[in-house]
């Protein structure tokens, strides 16, 4: 996680500042930063906060930008379907992007997580713990010391790096780097759709290019094309 937590804290710092710069009560702004633990639904949710939005429309603007979870958690269901209901709450609340993307790059294909087999899910836990504690830790500095951080030092761009670094080590084939392109472009081509719901598109097309790519191949190696 030390390759990736500089960028993720500063993204988390700068998203506490906008919500303390918001207008938010500062015991508002503490409890998202300590409970909601998802940047995207934080920033989506303030300025329908701050315009008396009714409720539902809240929640729906959160659960659209996070719907992108559903499909990190078919992934990431062969290493948790084990637990405990609790146990699983609780992973499904500390799952976010980075710790989904280096799960699956280190255990993806790994055997299912058993307590004879525990490898997979002690290592979402380890990263996932160092996550949370680290982006609370710079959301509430935010938070706190947002009269001294100014917005216009672009630190949410940081986070931005952290991730694409990600991507690029991920992408070792032409399978995952085409899909990637591909998901780029539906994101780019649809993003006035409104509550952000381009990023679940995307992601969307992304999977569905790669299933697509990987049905190819498979037809084409065995003679099928």
């Amino acid at each position: 996680m030390a390759r990736v937590m500089p960028g993720l804290m500063a993204w988390a710092l700068i998203t506490g500042v906008v919500m303390a710069k918001s207008g938010l009560p500062e015991w508002v702004a503490t409890s998202m930063a300590l409970c909601v633990f998802a940047a995207s639904a934080q920033l989506s949710a303030v300025p329908l906060l701050m315009a008396d939005a009714p409720l539902w429309v809240i929640w729906l603007t959160a659960a659209c930008v996070n719907l992108r979870f559903v499909i990190f958690s078919a992934q990431m269901r062969r290493h948790l379907v084990g637990l405990p209901m609790g146990w699983r709450l609780l992973a499904g609340y500390l799952t976010a992007d980075v710790t989904y993307v280096m799960s699956v790059q280190r255990h993806g294909e790994a055997p299912v997580a058993t307590p004879d087999q525990p490898e997979p899910l002690a290592y979402f836990m380890g990263a996932a713990a160092v996550n949370w504690t680290g982006w609370c830790a710079a959301a509430l500095a935010g938070v706190w010391g947002a009269a001294w951080i100014p917005t216009r030092w672009g630190l949410a761009f940081a986070g931005t790096l952290a991730l694409l670094a990600l991507l690029v080590n991920l992408s070792k084939d032409r399978q995952t780097f085409g899909s990637a392109v591909v998901a780029g472009a539906a994101a780019t081509a649809l993003f006035d759709l409104p509550f952000k719901l381009y990023i679940v598109a995307a992601v969307l097309v992304g999977v569905a290019t790669g299933l697509g790519w990987d049905a190819w191949s498979h037809a084409r190696d065995e003679g099928d094309l």
